[in-house]
């Protein structure tokens, strides 16, 4: 944790290579890194990260029954879907989930997309950390892996809406 020499929390940096990274299944795949957490801060109210989606390559359709969702799109492109409704997605978008509304993003480039997510109330390590396998900077993407099994169960512990159908 980061205080200040009266105790108080303080601003804290992380690096281009620091936090705590996962490999995600399919059929996201990409990486994910935790960035900023209760496990790594004096802060309660939020997690932050990055995501590495590649091409073809989709968040599934979800939603979260009591965190908001705020992304930002600093490379790549592809579209979002939020109930039922597709826009564009390009460098410099942001998108902020509510409760309660499915969505889904798709990168549909031909280069990596690459997000910058914050989630109120923390939680989306979480779910990073039951479906991800543990990644070093540097290492080569495994092959394709599936989802776990009790991934319906998971989603139910965390207060996520399933994907419809």
């Amino acid at each position: 944790m980061a205080f200040d020499t009266a105790g108080e929390p303080r601003s804290m940096i992380s690096g281009p290579e620091e936090g705590h990274s996962l490999w995600q299944p399919l059929p996201s795949r990409g990486y994910v890194t935790v960035k900023f957490s209760p496990q790594n801060t004096p802060y309660e109210d939020f997690s932050a990260g990055l995501q590495l989606l590649p091409p073809g390559c989709h968040v599934r359709e979800h939603g979260h029954l009591q965190n908001h969702e705020l992304v930002f799109v600093h490379e790549g492109c592809g579209t979002v879907t939020i109930d039922d409704v597709t826009s564009p997605l390009e460098p410099g978008s942001a998108v902020l989930f509510c409760r309660n509304s499915r969505h889904r993003i798709d990168n549909t480039g031909q280069t990596d997309m690459k997000l910058f997510w914050v989630f109120m109330p923390p939680g989306l390590e979480d779910w990073f950390n039951a479906i991800g396998k543990p990644r070093r900077v540097g290492e080569p993407m495994p092959e394709p892996f599936a989802r776990p099994d009790d991934v319906a169960s998971i989603l139910e512990r965390m207060r996520f809406m399933p994907p419809r159908g």
